[in-house]
């Protein structure tokens, strides 16, 4: 018995020793997959924290982009805002209708600006050559002139010579009478003759006379063109003066032309410079409220950016961009209200974010 008994004690304390082995190696096998567990956890638990800053993050950055754009639409839906809008928008159009038409006037302008100084240029040239003309003529005209008093001269000197003649002439002729008067009276009349011109010969003084009244007579003539083309010269001259009044008056209305051209231009820097401003300030608009620019980039078939002639077209796009924002925030305001009526709803913190101001 006694044997028996302690090969059971025997049996029950190794079976003791396999039992408490197998615990111990169960329990390092547990605590080595509690290690894993517990890392797995920390690296788990640092992940959700830095996903969670990360959705925070985006959060805020969505609360900002949701309160610049309630900002934006409180402006845009203030009835002040509109009128403004309206009369910009009425202002904007009248101006594009105007610099058009003060750039067509300025083309306009431009030509006739062009045309000018080409014609001014022309009669400048016919200017030169008048003056050059006139300092060669003006020696000539006094030459002439002087000549013309000398002539007249001689020809108040013929004509007193043949006044006397003829007078003498007909004095002789009264006094022969019928019968040629008398002989004395004959003698005292060549003495008369021979008294004035100094030739005794009869036949010569005849001669003489003829010729004097045929030089007369051509005197006469040369005296007449000589006063026709003192007329002419006159005239030309009056034609010049004219002219360079002519000249003058082009001078002022090219001058006067030049300064409505830099008024013009200035008119329209100014305009450009508001277009530019107005351009600049829809391009902030269109970006900040993400406005999707590919429906016109393909309706115009180019993405230069904002043109003075798609002014409009973009202003449209903004105006159809503010609807839609307003429908969305009427939504949300809506799935807020109804979804809060509802006490174990879950709110998203998207809704919860876009329903806090309402941007009326």
């Amino acid at each position: 018995m006694r044997r028996r008994r302690s090969a059971c004690s025997v049996n029950s304390d190794s079976s003791d020793i396999d039992i408490d082995l197998l615990a111990e190696t169960e329990l390092s096998k547990l605590q080595r997959q509690f290690r894993i567990m517990e890392g797995d956890r920390q690296v788990y638990n640092v992940e959700s924290q830095d996903l969670i800053r990360r959705q925070l993050r985006e959060i805020q950055r969505l609360h900002g982009e949701r309160e610049e754009l309630l900002r934006s639409l409180r402006v845009s839906e203030s009835p002040f805002r509109r009128w403004d809008d309206a009369d910009a928008t009425q202002n904007l159009s009248s101006m594009l209708v105007y610099r058009d038409r003060v750039e067509e006037q300025l083309d306009s302008e431009q030509g006739k600006m062009t045309y000018l100084r080409q014609e001014n240029g022309q009669l400048r040239e016919e200017l030169k050559i008048l003056h050059v003309e006139r300092k060669q003529f003006l020696p000539l005209y006094c030459r002439m002139e002087r000549e013309l008093q000398e002539i007249r001269k001689d020809i108040r000197d013929m004509m007193a010579q043949s006044t006397a003649a003829f007078k003498a002439r007909r004095l002789g002729l009264d006094t022969q009478g019928g019968a040629f008067g008398t002989l004395d009276s004959l003698q005292e009349t060549f003495h008369k003759i021979h008294c004035v011109t100094g030739e005794e010969d009869l036949h010569k003084l005849v001669g003489t006379f003829i010729q004097i009244e045929e030089q007369n007579f051509a005197l006469l003539n040369f005296v007449n063109e000589q006063n026709n083309e003192a007329e002419t010269l006159k005239d030309e001259i009056n034609q010049h003066e004219e002219h360079r009044a002519m000249l003058q008056g082009v001078n002022v209305q090219q001058q006067a032309t030049e300064q409505q051209v830099g008024a013009y231009q200035q008119l329209i820097t100014s305009v450009g410079k508001i277009l530019n401003q107005l351009k600049t300030g829809i391009d902030s608009v269109c970006h900040n409220i993400d406005c999707d620019l590919s429906v016109i980039e393909d309706k115009l078939g180019s993405s230069t950016g904002i043109r003075d002639s798609t002014i409009m077209t973009y202003l449209g796009l903004v105006e159809r961009r503010t609807n839609e924002l307003l429908t969305l925030q009427s939504f949300l305001s809506s799935k807020v209200i109804s979804m809060s009526h509802h006490k174990n709803a879950f709110i998203p913190p998207s809704l919860l974010l876009w329903s806090k101001t309402d941007p009326k």
